[in-house]
C-alpha cells in the first residue's frame, strides 16, 4: 500500500482538509470553525448524491497507482527553490498514452518546497507579488513597503487568471489576476495581529483587488514575463472606485453615509476564482467578504457568516465602513460579481447585483442558442447553494463602441436561479460511506428555481414574502425559502466548451453528517467529506437557459485505494490520488483540469488533467505541485502553455517573516512571494500531445 505523506508543520486534524490555521485566519476569517450559517432544513446534497457511484468503479476497484514522495526539507531552511521537473523515483507511474491533451508523465505526490512540472516540461515565474507594473511605482522592497507603492505593484495572493488577446501587438497578451486576500503576518516583519498599523492596513488595501498587466511571450522557450508600464496595465485595490448597476443600485438596502445614492463603491475585496465573457471582459467573485466586517448583529449578517465582535485584520479601526455598528449596509455592497473591462483602463468596473449576493467562488459564461448569456456560480461555504443567471439581452458581435456599451449591459436583465436536486434511489440506500445504492450508482435530476427576475423598467421576486431587492442582496436567505439543495462547499463551476456538459467541484466539507448538521444525500454521499467530489449536471436538451438537468457523480475524490471513491469508471489502478478540488477549467479536447485546496492527502497540493469523454473517460493525472503552504489556483489551459497562481506559499502554522516555513520563489534570505507560474514543454509542441 502506498504511504501518504504527513503534512508538514501542522498538526493532524487541527484544521479542515489539511489547510493551515493561518490560512483560515486570514483567507475565510475561519469560516470551517464558525456556526453553520445555514440552519435551514433544505435537503442536503451528500444524501441525495450518496447512491450515485456507478458498479463499474466496485468492478474495477484495484490498488492506487505506486508513487513515491520526495524528499521533503525541513521547513525554513529549504535550499533555493529552482525549476523542478517531476523528481525520479522507485514505482513511479509509467508513461502512457493517455487521453489527448494528457500525454505526460504524471508528478508523483509530493512536499517539494517548489513547483514540480512533468519531465519534458520547463516553467517560470511570471510575476510576483511587489513587481511594479505601473508608471512611476518604484521596484519591491519588503523592508520599505508603503501604499502608494503597493497600489502600482502586482497585489497579494493572486487566484484567478485570465489570458486575453492584445490585438496589434505580437507575441503579447493580456494577464488579469484577482488578489483575493493579504496575510499580513508574512507580509511584514515584526507584525503584531492586535495593533496593526495604520501603514501596514493601508498597503493591505492596496494589495487586495485586481491587476491586470502585459505579458509577452518568448517565443523561443515558453517563458512568459510580464511588461511594465504597459498603457493598459491596472491595478484596482479596496480603495478604488466601482459602480453598483442592476436591480440593487440606488436601493435603501445599500446606500451608506458616505453614498447616499447606493451606487458607488470603494473597493473589492476577497476576489476569488471569476470568468471571461465572450464580449471580451473578466469577471471576478468576491467571495469571504464577511470577515472584513465588526460587529454584526442582524439575522441576516449571521446568514453571511458576520461575526458579532472585531475582525482579525482590525480595519474597522481605521475606516468606519468596516464597522456595521456604525455603517450597516456597507457589507451589503460586497459579495458581488465584479465585471472588468480589461481594455479600458480608464473604466469604472461594475457589480452586477443581477448575480445575486453571496460568496462566489466564480462566475463562469456561455451562450443561448440565440446569443444571451448564461452566468454560473457556487457559493463556497458549508451546506450552501450553486446558482446560475440567465440574461434576457442577446449579445452584439463586434468591437464598434454601441456593440460594446450593449453588451456591457447584458448581465443586468435577467433572471437568477437556485439549483435543487433530487435522487433517484430511496433515503434508506444513503448511508454516508459512499456505498453505492441498489441502483449502481450516485445520480438524479435536478430543477433550476427562479429567485427574481430584474428588467430594464424594474425588478420581480418569485419568493414569497421577500422583496426582489431582498432577494438579491438577501440571496441565501431566497434559496432557503425555496428548498435549494445544500451542497459541500460548491465552488468553480464550469461548462464544458465542447460537450456542453456542466461540472461543479465541491471542495469538502467535513461536517456532513456530524452532530445536527445534515446527513449524506446521494449528491453528497460521504459523511465528514474531507476530499470532496465533482459533479456532473447534463442540462435538458444540452440548452444552458433549461430549467431541467440530469445530475452524476463524475469524480469522488480521495486516495483511490478509498472504496468511496470514484473516477467516472476509469480503473482506479491507473489514476493519481486527488483531494479537494477548487478551481477548474476546460482545454481545447474537453478535458477537465482541476486545481486544489487543501489536500488531506498528505502531500501538497497540485493541478490535474482528467479527460470527460471517450473510452479514457475518468483518466487523472498530476500535472504539477506547488510549493509548501501553497494552494494552486488560477488556473488557465491554453494549446501550448499552462498558467498557475501560486497562492499563499509559506502559509503554514508558526510562520513568520522570521520563521519562513517556504523560501520559494527566490530562495533563503529572501521574503515568501506568492507568484504567477507558466509551465511549457520543453520541444514546443502542444500541451499533452
Amino acid at each position: 500500500m502506498r504511504k501518504l505523506l504527513p503534512l508538514i508543520g501542522m498538526p493532524s486534524g487541527s484544521h479542515p482538509a489539511g489547510r493551515s490555521a493561518l490560512t483560515c485566519r486570514f483567507r475565510c476569517g475561519d469560516a470551517c470553525f464558525h456556526e453553520v450559517p445555514n440552519t435551514s432544513d433544505n435537503e442536503y446534497v451528500g444524501d441525495v448524491v450518496a447512491g450515485a457511484l456507478s458498479r463499474r468503479s466496485v468492478m474495477r476497484a484495484a490498488a492506487v497507482v505506486t508513487v513515491a514522495a520526495a524528499g521533503a526539507g525541513a521547513a525554513g531552511v529549504a535550499a533555493a527553490p529552482q525549476a523542478e521537473a517531476a523528481p525520479a523515483a522507485k514505482g513511479r507511474p509509467r508513461p502512457q498514452k493517455g487521453a489527448r491533451g494528457l500525454r505526460f508523465t504524471p508528478v508523483p505526490p509530493n512536499t517539494r518546497d517548489a513547483v514540480t512540472v512533468p519531465d519534458g516540461y520547463r516553467q517560470n515565474v511570471v510575476i510576483r507579488w511587489g513587481e511594479p507594473i505601473l508608471r512611476g511605482a518604484p521596484a519591491f522592497d519588503p523592508e520599505r513597503q508603503s501604499a502608494r507603492a503597493q497600489a502600482g505593484q502586482f497585489g497579494y495572493n493572486c487566484d484567478f487568471l485570465a489570458l486575453l488577446p492584445l490585438k496589434g501587438e505580437r507575441n503579447r497578451q493580456l494577464l488579469v489576476a484577482n488578489h483575493e486576500y493579504t496575510d499580513e503576518i508574512l507580509m511584514f516583519r515584526d507584525y503584531d495581529p492586535e495593533n496593526p498599523t495604520r501603514e501596514q492596513v493601508e498597503i493591505a488595501w492596496a494589495a487586495h483587488g485586481l491587476a491586470v498587466v502585459a505579458v509577452e511571450e518568448d517565443r523561443g522557450n515558453g517563458r512568459l514575463t510580464a511588461v511594465s508600464r504597459h498603457h493598459l496595465n491596472r491595478r484596482l485595490t479596496a480603495t478604488s472606485e466601482f459602480r453598483l448597476t442592476g436591480p440593487v443600485a440606488g436601493s435603501d438596502l445599500v446606500k451608506t453615509s458616505a453614498d447616499p445614492t447606493g451606487t458607488r463603491v470603494l473597493g473589492t475585496l476577497n476576489n476569488c476564482s471569476g470568468g471571461t465573457t465572450p464580449w471580451g471582459t473578466t469577471l471576478h467573485g468576491e467571495e469571504n467578504f464577511n470577515q472584513y466586517f465588526a460587529n454584526g448583529g442582524s439575522a441576516t449578517d449571521k446568514r453571511y457568516g458576520i461575526g458579532t465582535g472585531a475582525t482579525e485584520r482590525k480595519w474597522e479601526r481605521f475606516d468606519k465602513r468596516f464597522d456595521l455598528a456604525q455603517e450597516p449596509n456597507e457589507a451589503h455592497r460586497f459579495g458581488w460579481v465584479v465585471e472588468l473591462d480589461p481594455y479600458d483602463p480608464h473604466s469604472a468596473p461594475r457589480k452586477r447585483t443581477a448575480l445575486g449576493r453571496f460568496k462566489h467562488e466564480a462566475a463562469t459564461v456561455r451562450l443561448t442558442h440565440d446569443g444571451r448569456p448564461v452566468v454560473y456560480s457556487g457559493d463556497d461555504e458549508r451546506f450552501d447553494y450553486f446558482y446560475k443567471f440567465v440574461g434576457s439581452k442577446r449579445m452584439r458581435h463586434g468591437n464598434s463602441r454601441a456593440a460594446r456599451e450593449h453588451n456591457l449591459s447584458l448581465l443586468d436583465e435577467g433572471t437568477l436561479y437556485v439549483a435543487k436536486l433530487t435522487g433517484d434511489s430511496p433515503a434508506i440506500e444513503i448511508d454516508g460511506t459512499g456505498k453505492l445504492p441498489k441502483d449502481g450508482e450516485f445520480d438524479g435530476s435536478g430543477e433550476w428555481i427562479p429567485l427574481a427576475t430584474a428588467t430594464a423598467h424594474g425588478a420581480v421576486s418569485h419568493v414569497e414574502g421577500m422583496t426582489a431587492e431582498e432577494v438579491f442582496v438577501f440571496t441565501r436567505l431566497a434559496g432557503d425559502k425555496v428548498g435549494a439543495t445544500k451542497m459541500d462547499r460548491p465552488e468553480d463551476i464550469e461548462p464544458n466548451p465542447v460537450t456542453g456538459k456542466v461540472y461543479v467541484a465541491l471542495t469538502n466539507n467535513s461536517n456532513r453528517g456530524t452532530g445536527a448538521n445534515p446527513k449524506a444525500d446521494e449528491a453528497n454521499p460521504r459523511h465528514a467529506n474531507k476530499h470532496g467530489h465533482v459533479l456532473e449536471l447534463t442540462e435538458r436538451w444540452n440548452r444552458p437557459e433549461s430549467t431541467r438537468f440530469a445530475w452524476s457523480l463524475f469524480l469522488v475524490a480521495g486516495d483511490p485505494e478509498d472504496p468511496s471513491t470514484y473516477f467516472a469508471g476509469f480503473p482506479k489502478d491507473a489514476v493519481s490520488p486527488i483531494s479537494c478540488p477548487d478551481n477548474v477549467a476546460f482545454d481545447a479536447h474537453g478535458n477537465l483540469w482541476i486545481s486544489t485546496d487543501g489536500s488531506a492527502l498528505g502531500s501538497h497540493d497540485g493541478l490535474f488533467g482528467v479527460a470527460t469523454r471517450g473510452e479514457r473517460r475518468g483518466e487523472l493525472k498530476q500535472f504539477l505541485t506547488v510549493p509548501t503552504g501553497a494552494e494552486t489556483c488560477g488556473p488557465v489551459v491554453q494549446d501550448r502553455r499552462v498558467l498557475v497562481a501560486v497562492q499563499h506559499p509559506g502559509e503554514v502554522d508558526g510562520a513568520t517573516v522570521e520563521r519562513p516555513a517556504s523560501t520559494w520563489p527566490d530562495g533563503p534570505g529572501s521574503y515568501v512571494r506568492p507568484a504567477v507560474v507558466a509551465v511549457w514543454r520543453a520541444d514546443g509542441r502542444d500541451i499533452g500531445v
